[in-house]
């Protein structure tokens, strides 16, 4: 049986249509929340406020919309991002300004537009980080600088709203069974090999699900985590423990 967290709670989850994000919004939802999902598109199975979150103004209006119609907000989950691949001497100030736009600028826009009523309610704040905010595959400068940035402002969050009952986390997914990284792994040479052998990175030999990292959200969004703030939670499947030897 689920437990019932966040029964009557306004949840904020952005880029809900897929992935780890409709992932978080389907748990919360089944423990009870109210979930407003933001994104460009229409959302089916939450209330869906269909906004740019690379503007300013949209991440404005879409707050102020949320409050409108249901009054306040308990959590805000900022999980939609984007990942351009290109090398540094291959990707333009219009790419570049795009990515931290989505990946770093919007979550920090979406929490100070509902700062003022995430502390009338003393709610959480959870961002989805990447392990490539700690460590860096190939080709992945602009994302990997995004993410490490939002892995600051996590801490930054915590630290200057703790006295007002705000708390602000990260986790920090591997390799999830995502449609993102289905495509990166349709685009190898040998998709096939690629696909049987990325689990053998992982000490626990597989690739992750999106509803384990929902888990783990959740948790953090919940008053069972009413101690923990600015932290940054890696779940990886032991993935960045673990040192790399060559392929004999």
């Amino acid at each position: 049986m689920v437990e019932k967290r966040f029964t009557n709670k306004v949840v904020v989850v952005t880029g809900a249509t897929k992935g780890i994000g409709l992932a978080c919004a389907e748990r919360l939802k089944k423990e009870g929340a109210i979930v407003c999902a933001i994104q460009r598109g229409h959302s089916t199975f939450f209330d869906s406020f269909e906004f740019d979150l690379s503007k300013e103004q949209d991440c404005s209006m879409s707050i102020d919309a949320i409050i409108k119609k249901h009054g306040h907000i308990d959590a805000l989950i900022n999980n939609a991002g984007m990942m351009k691949e290109s090398s540094i001497l291959d990707t333009s100030l219009e790419e570049w300004n795009k990515t931290l736009a989505v990946n770093l600028t919007a979550p920090f826009l979406l929490t100070k537009f509902c700062m003022p009523f995430l502390i009338k309610s003393k709610g959480s704040i959870v961002n989805i980080g990447s392990i490539e905010g700690i460590g860096a595959n190939p080709n992945h400068a602009s994302y990997c600088a995004s993410k490490a940035g939002l892995h600051g402002l996590t801490r930054a969050i915590a630290v200057d709203h703790g006295k007002d009952n705000v708390r602000c986390n990260a986790v920090a997914p591997g390799w999830i069974d995502t449609e993102l990284n289905e495509d990166f792994i349709n685009s190898m040479p040998d998709s096939e090999q690629f696909r049987n052998s990325i689990g053998s990175i992982h000490p626990v030999n597989r690739t992750g699900k999106t509803e384990e990292v929902a888990s783990l959200v959740a948790w953090l969004a919940s008053t069972e985590s009413s101690f923990v703030t600015g932290q940054v939670y890696t779940i990886d499947g032991g993935r960045m423990a673990k040192i790399s030897l060559p392929t004999p």
